[in-house]
C-alpha cells in the first residue's frame, strides 16, 4: 500500500527540485526552474567557448524543428543549447493566459541564462524566436557577446502589410476561397487550411516537398492555445496580444555585434530585414535564397554565414 502515496510523493520531489545531480549524466538535458514553480527544458549540445542559446518560434512550437543545427554547429567547433519555451512540449505547461506575454518571457529567457550559467554568449532567435531575443537585448544585452535575428521583422504593422500583398498574389479564387472562410471566422476548415499549406506555407515557409520530418513533428507538438492567444489562428492572421508589438525605434539600442537573416521567398518582408541590419549599429546581413525557414531550403548559405559570424565575433573582427 506504501507505494501509492510514495510515488506522487517522490514525482513531486523531483519536479520540485528543478535540477539533476552534478554527477549523473543526462545526455546534456538540464531542467531550469522558472518564477519557482515552473520547469522549462534544455539540452546541451558540443562543448566550445562559443555558446549559443536558441529560441525557437511561435509561440509555441518547440525546439525540434531546429535539430538541423546538430548537423552543422558541432563540427564547427560550437556549443548551442536547445530551449522549449514556458508552455512547449517538453517543459511544463501551465494554462494560466496571464503568462503569455513577450515581457513574461523575455524574463524566463534571463532564468534560463542564470540556469544554464550562460554569460557573454550568443543569444539566437528564429522568428516569434527572432522578436524574443530583440526584446531580451533591449534589457540585458550586457549578457551577450553576440545576437542573431532570424527571419523577424521589427513591427508587426508592416509583417500585416507584407503578408497581405502575398495573399492578393494569389489567384482571384482561392483568395475568394481564403476570404469566404475568416469572414466566417472557420479558420479550422480543411479546404481554408489546405489552401494555406498547399499554396501560402510551401511558397513562404519551407520550399521543400515533402517538409522535413523535424518541422512535421515540431507542428504536431504545437501548442495551438498559445499560438492562438499570442499569435492568431495562423501565420497570416494575426490577432493576439503579439498585433502592436513594435521595436523599429529601439533598434538602435543593439550594441552588440549582430546578424540580421533573411530570405528572398520568406513571409518576412525581405526589406524589412534590409531596414533592420541598417538601423542597428554593428549589424551584418545575411539574405538565403530561401524561404522563413531557410536553414532548410538554402541550408549553405543560412549555416556558411551564421558559423562565419560567430567565428569572426570571437576572434575579434
Amino acid at each position: 500500500m506504501k507505494s501509492m502515496w510514495l510515488v506522487p510523493m517522490l514525482l513531486a520531489l523531483f519536479v520540485n527540485t528543478g535540477t539533476s545531480q552534478p554527477s549523473v549524466k543526462t545526455g546534456g538535458v538540464q531542467m531550469i526552474s522558472i518564477d519557482g514553480k515552473y520547469q522549462v527544458w534544455t539540452k546541451k549540445v558540443g562543448d566550445s567557448k562559443i555558446k549559443v542559446l536558441l529560441l525557437h518560434g511561435g509561440p509555441g512550437l518547440n525546439h525540434e524543428y531546429l535539430e538541423c543545427f546538430e548537423s552543422f554547429l558541432p563540427g564547427a567547433g560550437i556549443e548551442f543549447y536547445y530551449y522549449d519555451q514556458l508552455g512547449s512540449s517538453y517543459s511544463d505547461q501551465p494554462t494560466d493566459t496571464t503568462l503569455w506575454t513577450v515581457d513574461r518571457f523575455r524574463e524566463e529567457v534571463e532564468q534560463v541564462r542564470v540556469g544554464l550559467g550562460l554569460d557573454s554568449f550568443y543569444l539566437y532567435g528564429h522568428s516569434w524566436g527572432g522578436m524574443l531575443a530583440m526584446e531580451y537585448a533591449f534589457k540585458y544585452q550586457q549578457h551577450l557577446k553576440g545576437l542573431i535575428i532570424s527571419n523577424m521583422t521589427a513591427g508587426i504593422a508592416s509583417y500585416l502589410t507584407y503578408v497581405n500583398r502575398l495573399k492578393a498574389e494569389l489567384p482571384p479564387a482561392t483568395l475568394e476561397t481564403m476570404q469566404k472562410y475568416e469572414q466566417a471566422n472557420d479558420y479550422g476548415a480543411a479546404e481554408y487550411e489546405e489552401i494555406l499549406f498547399s499554396q501560402v506555407y510551401s511558397k513562404y515557409i519551407c520550399r521543400l516537398d515533402p517538409w522535413p520530418e523535424p518541422i512535421m513533428r515540431s507542428l504536431k507538438h504545437s501548442n495551438n492555445q498559445i499560438y492562438n492567444f499570442m499569435q492568431g489562428p495562423n501565420e497570416f492572421v494575426v490577432t493576439g496580444n503579439l498585433l502592436n508589438w513594435d521595436a523599429w525605434d529601439r533598434l538602435k539600442t543593439i550594441a552588440v555585434p549582430t546578424l540580421v537573416i533573411g530570405a528572398i521567398h520568406d513571409e518576412i518582408n525581405p526589406d524589412d530585414i534590409r531596414k533592420e541590419a541598417s538601423l542597428i549599429p554593428h549589424a551584418r546581413l545575411l539574405m538565403c535564397n530561401g524561404s522563413h525557414m531557410s536553414f532548410y531550403d538554402d541550408q549553405n548559405t543560412y549555416f556558411d554565414g551564421l558559423i562565419k559570424f560567430l567565428k569572426d565575433v570571437d576572434a575579434g573582427y
